[in-house]
């Protein structure tokens, strides 16, 4: 009984101080994660013919990226989300000015190809080495036969040695 009312105690204070945190804790409001002009424009390609994002644009007079971050900082002024202002750019230049695929429709293969490439040239190189290394000699020595076991010719056939000697010095 003693124990009994000892754990009630026990968990009548935790409830109390759970509750005294949670009524004791602010509400936090969780506000959307402002994005920057550099984190939008590294997600655009410059149209210029440079090949960067318009981020990283290096032409100081860019006719593109210079308008474009200029586009860019007037539409976070006015309140405009990066999903948002990168779905504006793409609707009026296609996906070639985005800097990287999306994850959707046939452009998923640009996702998945590089890595199947090198899972496939992998396979193909472990098959290879397998074969390599299962191959067994093309010819084993017999007993009977002449092979010699090293290259100093330790084991031979003397009749074999003697037939090499008489052609050679016919030839000779």
């Amino acid at each position: 009984m003693k124990r009994r009312q000892k754990l009630s105690t026990r968990t009548t204070a935790l409830m109390m101080v759970a509750f005294a945190i949670a009524v004791g804790l602010p509400i936090v409001v969780v506000a959307a994660p402002t994005v920057s002009r550099q984190e939008i424009s590294e997600g655009l390609t410059c149209q210029c013919g440079c090949g960067l994002t318009v981020a990283n644009c290096n032409h100081p007079n860019c006719e593109f990226s210079v308008p474009v971050r200029d586009q860019i900082d007037g539409m976070l002024g006015r309140g405009m989300s990066g999903p948002q202002i990168i779905a504006y750019f793409r609707n009026k230049y296609g996906e070639k000015i985005l800097s990287a695929p999306t994850t959707q429709g046939f452009n998923i293969l640009a996702w998945i190809m590089p890595f199947a490439a090198i899972a496939a040239g992998g396979a193909l190189m472990a098959f290879t080495v397998g074969r390599w290394r299962s191959k067994s000699p093309a010819s084993t020595p017999t007993e009977g036969t002449a092979f010699a076991s090293d290259i100093h010719g330790d084991t031979y056939d003397p009749e074999l040695r003697r037939r090499l000697e008489r052609e050679l010095r016919d030839r000779i």
